[in-house]
């Protein structure tokens, strides 16, 4: 069962997850700067390896850690 603690910290980081981020700052500069070598990792996974499901995972688990990555950025700073 869930404390009244852990209801309220739950409460705000659902605020905060589902509620828009401006960018501030240099978040803009990093948020390419991931996009960009995310990019440069998935044309070499595409360039060397088969097309397959495989490839099509690994590059659908890329675009999520690019998301995840700039997320936490927008979330926490």
């Amino acid at each position: 069962m869930m404390t009244e603690e852990m209801r309220q910290a739950m409460l705000a980081r659902i605020e905060n997850n589902f509620v828009y981020h401006a960018p501030k700052g240099d978040q803009l500069v990093r948020y390419q700067l991931i996009r960009d070598t995310a990019k440069q990792f998935a044309l070499l996974l595409v360039d060397n390896t088969p097309t397959s499901r495989e490839q099509s995972l690994a590059l659908t688990q890329l675009e999520d850690a690019t998301m995840w990555a700039n997320a936490s950025i927008a979330r926490n700073e």
